[in-house]
């Protein structure tokens, strides 16, 4: 008998007590989820500078081939299948398509630049447009 007094005498959690929980749990989510969507930004940029890498590569393997980078009109594109008036070309020189940047956005590519590699290749970033600061800053190998 005292058996069935115990079972009877154990009651369950409060609404006001699933309240103070669940508010507890939306506070720390509230703490810990932005810090999880910079981790996420921050990977972005990191995918879009791994991409810029891969095709730099395959820009390079194009040059010992071809003797010099792809032209601005022949693009990146190049990488990919064989422009009309290029001799020695020995592609694809990519396993995919060319890929987007992790924003959506195509790479852009011009073949006058400034720089040492003598090309321009890089993502707008997060905004799209050219130039920027943090998430928003270009990714690659500007002019």
């Amino acid at each position: 008998m005292s058996a069935r007094k115990n079972i009877r005498s154990i009651k369950g959690f409060s609404l006001i007590e699933l309240l103070v929980v669940l508010v507890i749990l939306g506070l720390l989510g509230g703490l810990v989820g932005p810090r999880l969507f910079d981790r996420v930004d921050l990977s972005k940029v990191d995918t879009a500078l791994s991409q810029v890498r891969m095709l730099r590569s395959a820009m390079g393997t194009f040059r010992l081939d071809v003797g010099r980078y792809p032209t601005t009109d022949e693009g990146l594109s190049a990488l990919l299948y064989e422009p009309g008036s290029v001799r020695g070309w020995r592609g694809p020189y990519l396993s995919d398509e060319i890929p987007l940047d992790p924003w959506g956005n195509a790479y852009v590519y011009a073949d006058e630049a400034e720089n040492i590699q003598g090309f321009a290749l890089y993502s707008l970033g997060a905004d799209g447009a050219e130039g920027g600061e943090g998430l928003d800053a270009d990714v690659g190998f500007t002019k």
